[in-house]
């Protein structure tokens, strides 16, 4: 019995420690939603549906995969955060800042995106099928003008 126990954790092992499987910090998110500030938090995965984060300072945090749809990022400051693979449908981003950013991946379908600075940002295989993107720079693929 204790053979199959053993054998069973040293074959979940891999799952249970491995560092990509994990989730937002409960905490971080808390404090997000109450001070508006969260710099640095890891808030990778989390579900922040239809969030009204206006303003806010997420300079530097990791929201890798979270779900951002329908949120409102106008004027957040999101310099230096991670935001691969994230879902930001339907959101508003206006006057935001995004430089230096992770934005592989992201999926900005109807979203608005206006104003926002993205400049040295990373930006490959975005999605942004019906979005509204306006003084921004961000465009469809193609070679550079020389």
């Amino acid at each position: 019995m204790k053979s199959s126990i053993i054998a069973l954790l040293g074959l979940l092992s891999p799952f249970l420690f491995n560092p990509e499987v994990k989730a937002a910090n409960p905490d971080h998110i808390q404090q997000l939603l109450s001070t508006r500030e969260c710099q640095g938090c890891d808030l990778s995965g989390a579900d922040l549906t239809a969030a009204h984060l206006i303003g806010v300072d997420l300079r530097d945090a990791n929201l890798k995969g979270a779900n951002l749809t329908e949120a409102n990022l106008e004027g957040a400051d999101l310099t230096g955060a991670n935001l691969e693979g994230a879902n930001l449908t339907a959101s508003m981003l206006t006057n935001a800042t995004l430089n230096d950013s992770i934005l592989d991946n992201v999926n900005l379908s109807k979203a608005m995106v206006y104003d926002v600075d993205v400049s040295g940002a990373s930006m490959m295989a975005l999605i942004i099928d019906e979005a509204e993107i306006f003084h921004t720079g961000i465009s469809i693929g193609g070679e550079s003008p020389k």
